[in-house]
């Protein structure tokens, strides 16, 4: 990746954090020292820079490799388990930019862009859990593969994150621990280990 567009998406990364997805392109030119025409020869739109911000944090996280490789896991139930860890760490890590594209996604049409095409990934990765429990005879009687990645997605998206930890105050290790818990035993139909208070 040349310098000057790793400048460009870092520049437009702390501008979404500081101030939201409404940033324009003028903005990001102007904060990261190029014309608006040099940025929009490395981005053709404002939606192809959302975009590019929120792969190129997935990239740099490798968060793809390591969701693939927490499936490799001998036994299923525990490798999907250390797959939920590593997507609620990243989470965490991705939560700033994240619910800014979340809260403006249904009015913002470049968000929302970015946001589906994060989201829809992370679902193939989903699936691809779910289907390995399948495999391995795993789910519960009754769960098809298909519902059971749209739960486990569901059940450990961004905004159900943030709802436990800023909203609710709960600390980000708990959360992880609890939801990784309870995310297993609503698929496998293997009971959570006992109970602690968060």
């Amino acid at each position: 990746m040349s310098s000057t567009r790793s400048r460009i998406l870092e520049t437009a990364r702390r501008l979404i954090v500081e101030r939201g997805p409404r940033v324009s392109m003028a903005d990001v030119a102007r904060a990261t020292g190029i014309s608006r025409q040099a940025l929009y020869l490395h981005f053709g739109s404002r939606a192809s820079l959302l975009v590019a911000v929120v792969r190129d944090m997935d990239e740099q996280d490798g968060i793809r490799a390591r969701c693939e490789k927490a499936l490799t896991g001998e036994e299923p139930v525990e490798a999907f388990r250390a797959f939920l860890r590593v997507w609620l760490r990243y989470a965490a890590t991705i939560h700033p930019v994240a619910s800014v594209l979340l809260a403006s996604r249904r009015d913002d049409p470049d968000a929302a862009a970015a946001w589906t095409d994060r989201m829809d990934e992370l679902h193939e990765g989903f699936l691809a859990a779910a289907r390995h429990l399948s495999a391995a005879g795993r789910l519960r009687p009754g769960l098809d593969p298909d519902v059971a990645a749209d739960l486990a997605w569901a059940m450990t998206s961004v905004s159900v994150w943030e709802q436990l930890t800023s909203d609710r105050g709960r600390r980000a290790d708990d959360v992880e621990k609890h939801l990784v818990d309870a995310v297993t035993a609503a698929l496998t139909g293997d009971p959570s280990p006992p109970a602690v208070h968060i």
